[in-house]
């Protein structure tokens, strides 16, 4: 997959996740950026800035934009994804609580793992997403666990700002986050649709 344009996270979509962080659940889409820089694929290392003690995983449900979206419903919002893809929203969470803005947590190099695109169409409530860590899992949650549908955040982002080809949605991450240490390797996966893997170090200097 070529770097993303932009790529527009969800955050506290999954009930669960919300509550395990001790914040409430939104009553309307909560979305952040992360930057393109910050993409690797499969099999590339995760590096753990030295700014951070406590890097966690957070695999997600990913869309890729197709066609460019602006102020669509969610039926029109359906036409513009070119596939599904497997994304891990690595996170600073120390700095995270420390900041008032997620940009510094979300934003380190190598922070968005991406995976293999899956096109065609695809039953978004069935979708299965599972993370796992030294093959040990840590999530599993499923499309229909979702606060907001996928149709939904699509036309809410688009409302906001223009989806366009090639862009990244990342949907939002279930409950069972947790640390990764240099030495681990995450995996997650969308049952069957996208998978990315990827060894865990400390930052090479």
């Amino acid at each position: 997959m070529k770097r993303p344009g932009k790529i527009v996270c969800v955050g506290r979509n999954y009930v669960e996740h919300a509550r395990e962080l001790g914040n409430e659940v939104p009553t309307e889409p909560l979305i952040f950026l992360k930057p393109p820089s910050s993409v690797i694929p499969d099999g590339a290392w995760i590096e753990r800035p030295p700014q951070s003690t406590q890097v966690e995983h957070e695999g997600e449900i990913g869309v890729l934009i197709g066609k460019p979206l602006r102020r669509v419903s969610e039926q029109e919002a359906l036409s513009g994804i070119a596939g599904i893809v497997a994304v891990n929203d690595v996170t600073a969470r120390d700095l995270q609580r420390k900041d008032s803005q997620w940009t510094r947590a979300k934003g380190f190099d190598t922070f968005c793992p991406v995976g293999n695109v899956h096109e065609g169409p695809v039953d978004f409530n069935a979708l299965e997403l599972i993370t796992k860590v030294n093959g040990e899992v840590r999530q599993r949650a499923h499309g229909s666990d979702m606060v907001f549908k996928i149709p939904m955040l699509l036309s809410f982002i688009s409302h906001i700002m223009t989806l366009e080809p090639g862009d990244l949605v990342a949907t939002g991450t279930p409950s069972g986050i947790g640390a990764l240490r240099a030495g681990d390797t995450v995996e997650v996966t969308i049952t069957g649709i996208s998978r990315v893997r990827n060894p865990v170090r400390d930052v090479v200097q």
